[in-house]
């Protein structure tokens, strides 16, 4: 068996093979209007050994020139990248602290407000505490001024007190004196013959008599009460007694205001 070292046969019926196609297709092309009945293809060949095919030697197909390049115009075509690199990564920088600068703003707005809110906290202590202070001091002053007040008033009140004792031991030892004076013994005689003057005398009396009369009167001298205390005549001759103080009524004022009593006693002792 001959050995096919070349792949002739192969080439040789791969070029056979399209061939046959070319022509089936330019017939199909050419004749596809009038539709001619099918022919059957007829392949004729004649079998050959390989070693009697001489092929011819390879055509060595030259290399693809090398393109011109242009030093000037890759050189500008490389600046331009590179500048446009470069204001990219400038852009992507301005970007970046754009975004760093803004997030300080923020951050410092934060912290401002934080600052602005702790003031005002403060300050709202601290105008609490100064309430609290002047409430405070307040608070003592009148509690000071009320002790003063108290000690005013407890001073008035003694003073008063003093001015009322020394007033009304002045007025005794007055009225004393005059009690011990003519005065009284001739206002003490105008209480009796006014009495007596309108005394009707009850046929039980007996000489001798003498009454100690308690009389309430007013400050113009009417009578409002009268009362015979004690009394040495009987019951008909006291009831005369006290008859004759209120038809008496006005009773005469003492001419001396220090001997006048509103709660008036006389001794009743009518002449023999």
């Amino acid at each position: 068996m001959v050995r096919d070292s070349h792949n002739i046969v192969p080439m040789f019926m791969a070029v056979l093979l399209h061939g046959l196609l070319v022509t089936a297709m330019l017939a199909t092309f050419d004749f596809s209007s009038r539709k001619p009945p099918p022919m059957p293809l007829l392949i004729k060949g004649t079998l050959v050994a390989d070693s009697t095919i001489v092929l011819p030697p390879p055509v060595e197909k030259p290399a693809p020139p090398e393109p011109v390049v242009d030093t000037a115009t890759e050189q500008a075509r490389l600046a331009a990248e590179e500048e446009k690199r470069r204001q990219d990564a400038l852009i992507e920088q301005q970007r970046l602290d754009e975004i760093r600068r803004q997030e300080a703003l923020v951050e410092q707005k934060r912290l401002d407000d934080l600052r602005r809110v702790k003031e005002a906290e403060d300050q709202r202590k601290r105008n609490e505490a100064e309430l609290e202070r002047k409430r405070v001091e307040a608070e003592q002053e009148r509690q000071r001024e009320i002790e003063r007040q108290r000690a005013e008033n407890e001073r008035l009140r003694r003073e008063a007190d003093a001015a009322a004792l020394q007033n009304a031991v002045n007025a005794e030892d007055a009225r004393m004196q005059a009690m011990n004076s003519n005065e009284m013994a001739a206002y003490q005689f105008a209480l009796q013959q006014r009495v007596l003057r309108n005394w009707a005398r009850p046929a039980s009396a007996r000489a001798g008599l003498d009454c100690l009369v308690q009389v309430r009167q007013s400050a113009t001298g009417e009578v409002i009460s009268a009362r015979v205390v004690s009394c040495n005549g009987d019951a008909a001759t006291e009831r005369s007694i006290e008859a004759a103080v209120y038809k008496a009524s006005p009773l005469p004022l003492p001419e001396n205001a220090v001997l006048f009593d509103p709660n008036l006693r006389f001794r009743f002792i009518p002449e023999q």
